[in-house]
């Protein structure tokens, strides 16, 4: 795509990253690892709509560019002005999360960019969560990835406070300080099977999590 056809997807881009900023002075905490351009899976906690938009916010610029969010394609594609901005603004990897027979599954659309050398955002809860828990059950797609992409980093993370910028309900924002920590890379072992696997990356994510967002 030429410099031109991308330039309003660029300036859109820098909009909501400048909104997002504003509305919840998102901070990105290294803690195990480093901002690298290192092929990664970035994989987290998901209660938001706002979520990637505050990894993505997050990434530094260079890494941001080889770095899609893999969305639901029923919610992206569902209208024009959805359609700008999953494709436009943020490159996302838009899926059809109920193949039918034959056609590509989710982790095989996955792996395919992965094997282009792009890196991914995906959320192993499968779905937002809306419950009392801190995290849902891990699907088991990132397992499959880590199998099949071995070298790429799976890196963790928690998103803090974004549940309670836009409470459950609500449509107006509340403005409030949220931050994303990132933990230290992990990949999936030689003989480890995906439920050992799984609850090990679940418990990589709720390290991750501030003490004081335990307490609250």
């Amino acid at each position: 795509m030429t410099t031109l056809k991308r330039l309003p997807g660029v300036v859109v881009g820098e909009l909501i990253m400048f909104f997002a900023r504003a509305l919840t002075g998102v901070r990105p905490i290294w803690r195990g690892t480093l901002p690298r351009q290192t092929q990664r899976i970035y994989f987290g906690n998901h209660g938001s709509h706002g979520d990637f938009v505050l990894i993505w916010t997050t990434l530094p610029g260079p890494i941001r560019d080889i770095t899609r969010p893999v969305a639901g394609q029923d919610y992206w594609l569902a209208s024009a002005l959805r359609r700008f901005i999953g494709r436009s603004v943020f490159n996302a990897l838009l899926i059809d999360r109920q193949p039918k027979p034959g056609e590509p599954t989710p982790v095989d659309l996955m792996a395919e960019s992965l094997s282009h050398g792009e890196s991914l955002i995906i959320f192993p809860e499968g779905t937002r969560n809306t419950t009392d828990a801190p995290l849902l059950p891990f699907k088991s797609g990132l397992f499959h990835l880590g199998r099949r992409s071995p070298g790429v980093e799976l890196v963790p993370l928690w998103i803090d406070n974004i549940r309670r910028v836009i409470p459950k309900g609500q449509w107006l924002p509340v403005p409030m300080v949220c931050s994303v920590t990132y933990g230290e890379p992990l990949s999936v072992g030689a003989d480890e099977d995906k439920d050992t696997f799984l609850r090990r990356a679940e418990a990589a994510v709720l390290a991750l999590r501030p003490a004081e967002s335990i307490d609250a």
